[in-house]
């Protein structure tokens, strides 16, 4: 017996062996199922996704760097298990270009491209509530 004629038994989700295909060469369809073939959407190159930019309110806690200031945004977050309403804090470092905003302030940030490791806010103006 030569190689190609040996017969070993499929894979496993019904998936044909190697040698069973080269045996089966005339039987297209056999072939044809098991082979996944996904159609891509055809891409012109003009459509542009308009996604969301995320805003957050919170209090500069400091402002001691160049056009730097940091921003503390706080949440209250339920308890997954016992249900009790607990506030998370979080520190934002974001862009202020001026240097207009001072600690204490309130204001808004959103996000936008890294402009530092750290970075990816930019301060868009004081918060009025």
């Amino acid at each position: 017996m030569h190689a190609r004629e040996q017969s070993y038994p499929a894979r496993s989700r019904g998936r044909p062996n190697i040698i069973t295909i080269m045996k089966n060469q005339h039987n297209t369809k056999e072939i044809e199922s098991h082979t996944a073939v996904r159609p891509r959407p055809a891409s012109n190159g003009m459509e542009k996704t308009i996604t969301t930019r995320k805003k957050l309110k919170g209090v500069v806690v400091s402002d001691k760097m160049n056009k730097t200031v940091t921003v503390l945004v706080s949440r209250f977050v339920k308890h997954p298990k016992y249900g009790k309403y607990m506030k998370v804090s979080k520190k934002y470092k974001a862009h202020d270009e001026v240097g207009s905003y001072k600690t204490g302030d309130k204001v808004v940030i959103e996000e936008c491209r890294p402009l530092s490791k750290d970075k990816t806010f930019t301060v868009i103006g004081k918060d009025n509530s």
